[in-house]
Formats: structure tokens, C-alpha cells, sequence
């Protein structure tokens, strides 16, 4: 039987550890940045869907006012094209979405700074299983505008 010694000088296993520690560091974090990243909101539910909007600042009633379903379509146009940017401005994308069923629900916005009519701001969100992944906050009168979800 023969026995084989290695021997290691301590600088090279040092460094060797430190090497090792920081790869280990730099995929862990890669890992957590993935996966939270970006926020996921799970809106299941009108109670969910309540909270996150008072979380945001938005005054809205205690029910949505429509909630309508929508498909994604599969080619975007110019305007979902233009709708999709500010989306992404705001952390989501709907071309991850194309062909898939959405609801979207739809609340009067009570406290739109300058605004005082009570049914001329409406926040929409966008939600595909129980998961939201887009929405907007615009002006339903003529000449109107539409921004992203955060409260200005």
C-alpha cells in the first residue's frame, strides 16, 4: 500500500478558500437578485387588490367598478407597443403575457391631486392568475392622460 502526501503551502489554501468564498457569494446573490428582484404582487383577491392600492396612496372605493377580461394579443400594435413601455418603465413587461387571459379591474380614484370630479381618474390593474402584472392610473376626459401606478 502506498500513501501520498500532499502538501499545501498555507498562502495558495488561503487563497484557494477566499477564491471559492467569493464564487460561492456571487451565485447566491445572482440567485436572490432572480428570484426578488422584482416584486411579485399576488392580487387573488378584492381585499388584496384594496390593500395594495392604500399602500400606493390611492383613495378608491371598497369595490372595483368593472372588471373586464382581456386577452394579450400575441402581435402588439403601436398602442400596445406605447401601453407595454410604460409598463416596463414601472418593472413589468406585458410581452411575457401575449396570448394569455387577463382581468382587469377597474377603480375611481378619489384623490388625484387636482382633480376633484370623482369619476374622472381611474386606476386599472392588470391581473393574469391571481398575479398582477401591469396597470396604469389615467384621465377619462378629453385630452386626457395616463401614468404608471405609483402616486406622484
Amino acid at each position: 500500500m502506498f500513501i501520498k502526501t500532499v502538501k499545501i503551502k498555507k498562502p495558495a489554501f488561503a487563497l484557494a478558500g477566499v477564491i471559492i468564498l467569493i464564487i460561492t457569494l456571487a451565485v447566491f446573490t445572482i440567485l436572490v437578485i432572480s428570484k426578488f428582484g422584482e416584486p411579485e404582487y399576488v392580487l387573488k383577491t378584492e381585499a388584496a387588490r384594496q390593500s395594495f392600492l392604500h399602500q400606493l396612496g390611492w383613495q378608491v372605493p371598497k369595490e372595483y367598478e368593472e372588471c373586464r377580461i382581456i386577452v394579450i394579443p400575441e402581435d402588439f400594435n403601436d398602442v400596445f407597443e406605447n401601453y407595454n413601455k410604460l409598463q416596463k418603465e414601472q418593472g413589468f413587461d406585458l410581452s411575457d403575457y401575449k396570448g394569455k387571459t387577463v382581468e382587469i379591474y377597474t377603480y375611481p380614484v378619489y384623490n388625484y391631486k387636482g382633480y376633484e370630479k370623482k369619476d374622472c381618474i381611474k386606476c386599472n390593474l392588470l391581473i393574469c392568475n391571481g398575479k398582477l402584472i401591469g396597470g396604469d392610473v389615467c384621465s377619462v376626459e378629453l385630452g386626457g392622460f395616463m401614468q404608471g401606478l405609483q402616486k406622484d
